[in-house]
């Protein structure tokens, strides 16, 4: 590959303190690190076109432009790169082409709600598929209950440590589209996959679109992040895995009817660990302010549990297998996720609450070590199972019982429409999940229970939107497929 020389220098140090509109200062020049080492052929490749490329020990600056990522582009400690808001980062088909922070390097992407940062496709508009290229991958040195891991999805990658208050760097105002390239088969790469990710570091306002795996998934950690969007995923919205103890608050999760995973889909996947064992940290994460927009009632063929899907002309033909929705939520394997002040409508079942692989979920469920509370579920097929791929089967006797626990203070609505929201068919034009005037949502939300109280915003609505504000204006993107970059 014909290396460019640029003269430009790399010179941020960190960018924002925190996720706002403003991208900070830059720091002085930093010795040893220049734009030539990272960009190649005529300068807007990011890589040098080998499968495994490590940016050099250093800091840099990308410009606001239109990049090409090839292959697996390791961010190593010591190394820091800050990407300027606006500025449009096309994975490479067919490369595995995937971003991925290693313990002790920083990614500062920090865009603004009029100018956010893009990761998507290389192809062009209407030709994008889940799975086109990798995906974002942010790994450091907090806590998890397995020790040092190997992140999934094929990088050489490893995470976990001691320090729960690592920083990683900055995401805000960013968009992830059509990534989750499948390493192997059931090896994809998810969105954005966080691999023991301190709370240093900052997360706000992101959105995951058309990913071949889970939107987000989380290994340990303790990273808290605000106003999240998975869209039209192919297997999880948002899985919690191996200790993670993030709080996630404001987070809208929307199901393409035709696009699930042979694994079942969730709104929530939450394990403690794979094998189910009690190791600690246990997964003890806290997520409040949640919409999650099944795939009942957007699509009038979609019309129970047994429907199988059919992904059309999105479906990317690169080892993925198509499958069936589930479970709103769904926690097994002795994981500790609780979920506060939340809305979830038009799924299989609403809540599964499973003793797999010896676990005894359940039993934390009753003696209140995580709370399902204040949730709202509305157009279920059915209210609960108590096991994976059981739906339609198992009545969900105790998930059932738990979740209509007079305390708990959780409700139920048989319709949709019951929820008075302003356009939640994200099929159709004008897709907004806002309340509209007479909602049930508008007011109920509570923080008076110790695992909530501190750490979230305190508002009075029910789901991730009150009925003025929409926090996805400006930065976001529903129709992906045919944005012109």
């Amino acid at each position: 590959m014909k290396h460019v020389i640029l003269a430009a220098t790399a010179a941020l140090a960190l960018a924002a303190a925190g996720c706002n509109d403003d991208n900070g200062d830059n720091a002085a020049p930093q010795p040893g690190g220049t734009l030539s080492d990272i960009l190649f052929e005529d300068g807007t490749q990011i890589g040098n076109g080998d499968q495994e490329f490590t940016i050099p020990v250093g800091k840099y600056t990308l410009p606001k432009g239109t990049y090409e990522l090839y292959g697996w582009v390791y961010i190593p400690d010591g190394a820091e790169l800050t990407i300027e808001p606006g500025t449009v980062i096309k994975g490479v088909s067919g490369t595995k082409a995937s971003l991925i922070v290693e313990r002790g390097g920083k990614l500062h992407a920090v865009g603004t709600a009029s100018s956010p940062i893009v990761f998507t496709s290389d192809q062009p508009a209407g030709s994008r598929r889940p799975g086109d290229w990798g995906g974002l991958i942010l790994l450091g040195r907090a806590v998890n209950n397995m020790g040092e891991m190997t992140i999934e999805g094929g990088p050489r990658a490893n995470h976990g440590g001691q320090d729960n208050s690592d920083n990683s760097g900055e995401l805000c105002y960013v968009r992830v589209e059509f990534a989750g390239y499948p390493y192997r088969e059931d090896e994809e790469i998810n969105g954005i996959t966080f691999g023991s990710v301190g709370s240093g570091t900052k997360v706000s306002h992101v959105q995951v679109s058309y990913s071949n795996d889970d939107s987000y998934e989380w290994f340990g950690g303790a990273v808290n992040c605000d106003h999240l969007v998975a869209y039209h995923g192919w297997d999880d919205d948002f899985d919690t895995d191996n200790g993670f103890s993030g709080k996630v608050q404001f987070c809208l999760g929307v199901r393409h009817p035709r696009l699930a995973d042979t694994s079942v889909s969730n709104g929530f996947e939450s394990d403690n660990n794979a094998d189910g064992s009690a190791a600690t940290p246990r997964t003890s994460c806290v997520f409040s302010n949640v919409t999650f927009v099944g795939p009942i009632g957007q699509d009038a063929s979609f019309t129970n549990t047994s429907d199988y899907i059919n992904g059309g002309n999105l479906n990317p033909n690169n080892g993925s297998k198509l499958g069936q929705f589930q479970a709103a939520m769904q926690v097994r394997r002795n994981s500790n996720l609780s979920c506060f002040n939340s809305v979830a409508l038009g799924f299989p079942v609403g809540l599964i609450v499973e003793n797999d692989k010896g676990s005894d979920t359940q039993g934390d469920a009753t003696t209140g070590k995580f709370k399902i509370s204040n949730v709202v579920f509305a157009g279920m097929t059915q209210l609960a199972s108590d096991a994976n791929k059981k739906f339609g089967e198992d009545l969900g006797t105790f998930s059932a019982a738990y979740f209509q626990t007079e305390a708990l203070n959780n409700r139920t609505y048989g319709n949709i429409s019951d929820l008075k929201l302003t356009q939640p068919n994200s099929l159709s034009s004008g897709f907004d999940c806002r309340p509209a005037s007479g909602s049930p949502l508008l007011t109920g939300a509570s923080f008076t229970d110790a695992l909530v109280s501190e750490g979230f915003e305190k508002v009075n609505y029910i789901g991730a939107f009150s009925s003025e504000e929409d926090w996805t204006e400006g930065w976001t993107e529903f129709d992906p497929q045919n944005a012109q970059y």
